[in-house]
């Protein structure tokens, strides 16, 4: 919006070249030789840690070896951020499994899914079906906590999407309930929001040989507790749930 000179230059030629690396030149003593320094090894790219997360998830024959495997990862930044890897909780044999969207700084701290506020009306919500954590499995789709309490980035989604494929692949839960928008559409092949394809079933495929899984989508409890007029909609989806984990075995849906 200003002018510096007669004629107009593409933006790019106004772009300076970056400036190359200095040497470290620096001696360590009177007659000793200087010492180029080497760049650290950069971060890896969305792609090559989506390999990276592949390849990690594809070698884990059980849900240790997964979470052996997801603490040794490095392909994020929010894993250099976050105090602790959470996996999941819950008993790991349930034929419910309930899956958010990344941790929060509570569940950071305790290394737990789901142990708020949030945690605490999901409890309350799962009680009003006759379940509890000793018949439910619970995770989320990134399993560590992005700093500020942040939305998990499309990228950080898309590395991640691997590790819970294969979690649910071993877990084999009956059904799978997708608490929010953001888990709804990592798992999901929809596009609208969710309020409208809420209480929607699908067959989810998680890959590695396992049998498909019916998959449900519901409102965040996070979003219920600032918009508790929401409740009555999560009621019916579990209403649902229940009904369909009495009568319905793996793998068949109805419409």
């Amino acid at each position: 919006d200003v002018l510096v000179q007669d004629d107009p230059l593409p933006w790019s030629q106004h772009r300076p070249a970056p400036a190359a690396p200095k040497p470290n030149t620096q001696a360590t003593g009177p007659n000793a030789s200087p010492v180029t320094s080497t760049p650290s090894t950069p971060p890896l790219g969305t792609a090559e840690a989506v390999v990276a997360a592949q390849a990690l998830a594809a070698k884990a024959s059980s849900l240790d070896e997964l979470r052996t495997g997801l603490a040794s990862f490095d392909g994020l930044s929010i894993v250099k951020t976050a105090q602790n890897l959470v996996f999941s909780d819950g008993n790991p044999s349930a034929d419910l499994m309930i899956i958010g969207e990344a941790p929060g700084r509570e569940e950071d701290e305790k290394g737990l899914p789901f142990v708020g506020q949030s945690g605490q009306l999901l409890d309350r919500i799962l009680a009003a079906i006759g379940h509890s954590r000793d018949n439910t499995y619970i995770s989320n789709i990134v399993n560590w906590r992005p700093p500020g309490n942040r939305k998990p980035t499309p990228g950080e989604i898309e590395i991640c999407r691997p590790f819970i494929a294969k979690h649910i692949a071993l877990a084999a839960p009956k059904i799978i309930v997708l608490m929010g928008d953001t888990a709804g559409k990592a798992l999901l092949p929809v596009t609208t929001g969710i309020t409208k394809y809420r209480g929607q079933w699908h067959d989810y495929d998680p890959g590695h040989g396992a049998a498909t899984i019916q998959a449900v989508a519901s409102f965040h409890p996070a979003f219920l507790l600032r918009s508790p007029a929401r409740k009555r909609e999560v009621w019916l989806d579990f209403l649902q749930i229940k009904a369909r984990l009495s009568s319905h075995p793996a793998g068949e849906v109805s419409d």
